[in-house]
């Protein structure tokens, strides 16, 4: 398993190399700057020039991209051409919010989704079954950004229960409990879509399974129905399930972006919208990478937890 993992970081190098240039070269394709956004009548055409000067934007794109890489080998994503802070303070400070947003949404969906999805593969056909499928789809196709607006609609403007945006009360503490009740709507609208596309991969896991003949022959030795179910049906049906939770991780990260700046949470999402619109290059230069390292690290994390699930599985090539 070892050697498996170094290969797979030794693999990453040049992975990330490709997507920092592919990126790179999309948003030079993308049109404006830093600096054409402080376009005003009172800044004259010499000052605009002073700044691109300044920022690098006049060098050659390769040359600009050199520099950066070169910096970053040193462990420098640069600083903002925007607010001139270190990308890497910007992306830590960050950081946390979305992790913590994402991290209870996603426990709280899976919560959700496999005892369901199992319940529901159980009683096939049932009234169960049906609701469970019924709220899956639900789920998956109301549109995150429509979710959340009415949920704003509801819970903040006509009763008045749950505040709108941020993640703490402007002048207040930001306890717990504040930030718990800034929490609720946008783990909701995230919860329900984890819940929603994971309720029907978990139940046609446990149909497939639920149909072989070893848990005909477990039946058959007079094992109880919960020691079937739970010691041989939910394991070997949790093979299929963990490839699609390792994609949720990355799936979140995109969908915070539009949770985030429907309720203004002080996250990566909300930074990604703010540097985009600000044509911010280094910071996101630096987003990207991040995106990029997260979606090899939770790759490589479900093939870690695949042989964790079935011992089976070997990675000795």
């Amino acid at each position: 398993m070892l050697k498996y993992v170094i290969r797979r970081l030794l693999i990453a190098i040049p992975v990330l190399l490709g997507v920092t240039i592919i990126n790179f070269i999309i948003m030079k394709m993308a049109p404006g700057n830093p600096v054409d956004m402080l376009i005003s009548p009172q800044i004259p055409a010499e000052a605009l020039e002073a700044k691109r000067i300044e920022l690098g934007l006049n060098a050659p794109a390769y040359v600009q991209f050199w520099n950066w890489f070169t910096h970053l080998l040193q462990g420098d994503l640069g600083y903002s051409m925007v607010t001139y802070e270190p990308v890497g303070k910007m992306i830590m400070s960050r950081m946390g919010p979305t992790l913590l947003l994402m991290g209870v949404s996603l426990i709280i969906g899976v919560a959700i989704a496999i005892p369901l999805g199992i319940l529901s593969a159980r009683r096939q056909y049932s009234k169960l079954d049906y609701a469970a499928v019924t709220g899956s789809f639900l789920g998956i196709s109301i549109p995150n950004f429509f979710l959340g607006l009415g949920l704003i609609y509801v819970f903040s403007i006509w009763l008045k229960i749950l505040p709108s945006s941020g993640m703490v009360t402007l002048g207040g503490n930001g306890g717990f409990v504040d930030i718990l009740l800034h929490m609720i709507m946008p783990v909701i609208v995230l919860t329900a879509n984890v819940a929603g596309r994971n309720i029907r991969y978990v139940r046609s896991s446990m149909l497939e399974v639920l149909e072989q003949d070893y848990l005909r022959t477990a039946r058959a030795k007079g094992l109880k129905e919960t020691l079937v179910i739970n010691r041989h049906a939910v394991r070997n049906a949790l093979i299929p399930i963990v490839t699609v939770l390792g994609m949720e991780i990355p799936i979140l990260f995109g969908g915070a972006v539009v949770i985030e700046q429907i309720f203004s949470w002080p996250g990566i999402g909300q930074l990604t919208m703010s540097s985009i619109m600000s044509r911010d290059y280094s910071t996101i230069m630096g987003l990207n990478l991040m995106a990029a390292v997260i979606v090899i690290g939770a790759n490589l994390l479900t093939d870690i937890v695949y042989a964790l699930v079935d011992p089976r599985i070997k990675y000795n090539k």
